[in-house]
C-alpha cells in the first residue's frame, strides 16, 4: 500500500507542489510529513491537499491555510 498526497488549488485543480514527497508506507508518515511542510507547500502555491491510499481517496480536500474565514 502506498499513501500519497494530491496537491490542489482552492478550486480543486491539481498543482505541482513546492516539495515533492515520495510515497509513504503508512498514513501516519504521510500526515506527519504534511504537518511538517504545510507552510512551504502553501507558499509554493498548493492551497489544499487530498490523501489517497493507492487509488482510494481517504479524506480531503483539506485546506493548508490556518485561516478558515
Amino acid at each position: 500500500m502506498a499513501w500519497t498526497w494530491r496537491f490542489e488549488k482552492s478550486d480543486g485543480t491539481e498543482t505541482e507542489p513546492a516539495l515533492t514527497p515520495d510515497e509513504f508506507t503508512t498514513q501516519g508518515d504521510a500526515e506527519s510529513w504534511i504537518g511538517e511542510f504545510w507552510k512551504e507547500l502553501l507558499e509554493g502555491g498548493a492551497e489544499q491537499v487530498t490523501l489517497f491510499e493507492d487509488a482510494t481517496k481517504i479524506y480531503g480536500p483539506m485546506r493548508l491555510s490556518a485561516d478558515q474565514g
